[in-house]
């Protein structure tokens, strides 16, 4: 994986949101102590579930992380 998965998210942000991943890129652009450069599912995954109230499933994380998965293959 070359890049951080917030920095594959970035791509995903919208000044008019028209999904939930792209609500969820606006959300943890917003959130200044989101994990910048991990790489690591595990990470990331326990950083959304205490920190991530914006996120209104984990189920949008996972869909994204696998985007992420599929985009560094």
């Amino acid at each position: 994986m070359n890049k951080s998965f917030y920095h594959f998210l970035l791509k995903y942000r919208h000044p008019e949101p028209k999904d939930d991943i792209s609500v969820f890129a606006n959300d943890a652009y917003d959130d200044h102590a989101f994990p910048k450069g991990s790489k690591d599912y595990h990470e990331l995954s326990g950083y959304l579930e205490l920190n991530g109230q914006y996120l209104k499933s984990m189920s949008i994380f996972d869909e994204a992380w696998e985007l992420y998965i599929l985009s560094e293959s």
